[in-house]
């Protein structure tokens, strides 16, 4: 299944893309498996503790399902004042 996977802050910073159209194997069948299966292109996804993730632009949390999902997102935490 092709996602298009965006990639915000610090997080495309890293990466040095600010997304990307991935087929994604499915196999993966949450938002963590999909941080894991990243891991092996983009190392930043080894301390997910620092990431927090959007299924269809909606706030998810790692645990989340991705069927059927057109977009997900990757960003830090956000914090304000």
């Amino acid at each position: 299944m092709a996602v298009s996977i965006l990639y915000f802050a610090w997080v495309r910073e890293a990466i040095g893309t600010d997304g990307e159209t991935l087929d994604v194997p499915a196999s993966l069948l949450t938002v963590n498996d999909l941080a894991d299966w990243l891991a092996l292109r983009h190392p930043v996804f080894l301390d997910k503790s620092r990431l927090r993730a959007a299924v269809d632009q909606v706030m998810a949390p790692l645990s989340a399902p991705i069927a059927g999902a057109t977009e997900i997102a990757f960003f830090p935490p956000v914090t304000g004042g």
